[in-house]
């Protein structure tokens, strides 16, 4: 199934990617998002925080947002 990926780590890109029916947010992230733990992340579906085991729809638009820039001081 086809699905929007957005990536605002680093540069950051956008584009629409195939997944296997069933594929969890977390199996996802596993593959796209090298070096960053899913807790280092702001996930979202269609604009909606979901957990790590929401299973992935056809034409879903997914976010992956760091929540901490690095460099960044609190």
């Amino acid at each position: 199934m086809r699905i929007l990926f957005i990536n605002n780590s680093g540069a950051g890109f956008a584009d629409y990617i195939e997944v296997d029916q069933g594929t969890t947010i977390q199996s996802l992230l596993e593959k796209k998002v090298h070096n960053t733990q899913p807790e280092e992340l702001l996930i979202r579906v269609n604009r909606q925080p979901v957990p790590r085991d929401y299973l992935l729809q056809e034409g879903d638009r997914v976010s992956a947002t760091p929540v901490k820039i690095e460099g960044a001081t609190a």
